[in-house]
């Protein structure tokens, strides 16, 4: 073998490990990387000390959903936790690289039945921890016995929205709208500094949940909202609907409640969600049979 041949080997196998041994899971301060576009807002210390100790925040809800004109009992969990994100293709990262995105990602879960038919809802968003832009992707899937619909909005020139249904006029669709104000992004800007939340009358696209279970178009309606020390409230003023959102004022501004007013059948109903519990733990890791405990400790059994 030549030494020029052996030397381009070896160049290759140290680049591949070196690749390797930058691989990310999730959430280690020691991979932490603010951009220089991204760095109009500064983490504090108290911020990376919570979010980058490689856990995610999960807290569960005592959940009384409206639906179908009734009041269904189940629960809700809202899970935080901070990724690495690629910002072309809009996909969590796999290995740090300085084109990456530090995001904080909410995933947001509903369970319930409505008579002798289970629903599942997860919504899914990914919002810059430097706080100075849209949310980059959000999606939501609803998933009961009638069918099942998926909804999907990417961030890019505009936000392209991708929706499939198994309703008639709502099959499969692609469309852009202009950029706003996302509800999504907001339960995650709250949880970063609730201070940056928009107020006064806004132009603002409700949640993807609530679009698809209203068969309401994905797109800007007006809304009044308001902040108070422990409380934000929307309310959307051509769609019969109010959400308020209570949180602690006290970092990390963990969220202790929410309402949300709506009509359901012919009559105004509110969804009421009330926290149980929560806890920081890598639940990635924590797959085992062995390991179901943990969902005592939610009170989700």
């Amino acid at each position: 073998m030549k030494a020029s041949t052996f030397v381009i080997i070896c160049l290759i196998f140290v680049s591949c490990k070196k690749e390797k041994a930058t691989e990310i899971a999730h959430n280690k301060e020691d991979k932490l990387t603010v951009y220089k576009t991204f760095q109009k807002n500064p983490l504090s210390d108290a911020f990376k000390h919570y979010w980058y100790a490689g856990e995610a925040e999960i807290s569960s809800y005592k959940l009384e959903q409206a639906r179908y004109g009734e009041i269904r009992e189940g629960n809700a969990v809202l899970v935080y936790v901070t990724e690495d994100f690629l910002p072309d293709i809009q996909v969590k990262a796999d290995y740090q690289n300085q084109t990456n995105v530090p995001v904080l990602k909410l995933n947001a879960t509903k369970n319930f039945n409505t008579g002798v038919y289970p629903y599942s809802i997860m919504q899914s968003s990914f919002y810059p921890v430097a706080n100075n832009q849209h949310a980059l992707k959000v999606s939501s899937s609803i998933q009961e016995w009638c069918g099942h619909v998926y909804a999907q909005l990417n961030n890019r020139n505009q936000f392209e929205v991708m929706s499939h249904s198994y309703f008639q006029g709502e099959a499969d669709e692609n469309f852009k709208v202009n950029k706003t104000i996302l509800e999504n992004e907001l339960w995650i800007q709250l949880r970063i500094n609730p201070k940056s939340l928009p107020i006064g009358t806004i132009s603002i696209i409700p949640s993807l949940e609530f679009t698809r279970m209203k068969h309401e178009k994905i797109k800007a309606y007006q809304a009044e909202a308001t902040l108070t020390e422990d409380q934000y409230v929307l309310k959307y003023k051509n769609l019969d609907r109010t959400l308020a959102i209570n949180f602690n004022p006290k970092f990390p501004h963990i969220i202790q409640s929410w309402e949300e007013t709506f009509k359901s059948g012919n009559k105004l109903l509110t969804t009421k969600a009330i926290k149980l519990k929560t806890i920081k733990s890598p639940y990635w890791q924590k797959n085992h049979n062995k390991d179901e405990i943990l969902r005592d400790s939610l009170q989700l059994n």
